[in-house]
């Protein structure tokens, strides 16, 4: 019986070489071989098993389209960049990391036997070598002390600050002589990121105007 590796390519040098371009690289509807050869430029046949071995660490969907820890991976805030890598890793070489929560932590020594005790397979075996060189590889675009789901994402700077304005009572009497009706209502205000005075003036000034008369 075939034994059963964790994620990995055999060239594990194009690893990281991919990725770079992944970063720069327009996010394709689906991940072919014909865009890795023709957009990232790796057209050689030891590229080709990338795409296998990103569908193992979740990077693609099974029909090849790139998912969010994809997308995440692209951000060019790099807390989310390498946060989205960790869970990659993380969910990719989950056998590893049920056996060792820290693996990412291990020496190369120790990963490699971690891995040898896992499959059976012997000191020195090819596949296990490429296992901890892969691993390895990803490793340098994470970073396992901060989690995507931590990560608060700042508002645009047009909208910046929220300021509620309770205005009333406001009376609104019945012709008819009937008892009329005392209303209050709160503005919700969304002012603009702004140094300048003037601005704020000119907000206030058409709401005193407009909204705020009795």
């Amino acid at each position: 019986m075939a034994k059963s590796y964790p994620p990995y390519m055999n060239a594990t040098g194009l690893i990281s070489k991919i990725l770079d371009k992944i970063k720069v690289a327009a996010t394709p509807d689906r991940f072919t071989q014909d865009y890795l050869a023709t957009e990232l430029g790796f057209s050689g046949g030891s590229a080709r098993a990338f795409i296998s071995f990103a569908k193992k660490i979740g990077f693609l969907g099974g029909d090849g389209s790139p998912t969010d820890l994809y997308k995440q991976f692209r951000n060019t805030n790099s807390s989310i960049a390498k946060a989205a890598m960790a869970e990659a890793i993380k969910k990719g070489y989950a056998d590893i990391y049920s056996r060792n929560e820290y693996a990412h932590s291990l020496s190369k020594a120790d990963l490699e036997g971690l891995i040898m005790e896992m499959t059976g397979s012997e000191k020195g075996n090819k596949t296990v070598q490429a296992v901890v060189g892969s691993f390895e590889a990803l490793k340098g675009f994470a970073d396992f002390d901060v989690s995507t789901a931590d990560i608060v994402h700042e508002k645009p700077d047009s909208a910046d600050t929220e300021v509620n304005i309770p205005v009333g009572p406001t009376s609104i009497s019945s012709d008819d002589g009937e008892i009329g009706l005392n209303l209050s209502y709160t503005i919700n205000l969304v002012l603009p990121k702004t140094d300048d005075v003037a601005v704020f003036n000119a907000i206030f000034k058409s709401l005193r105007e407009n909204l705020l008369k009795k």
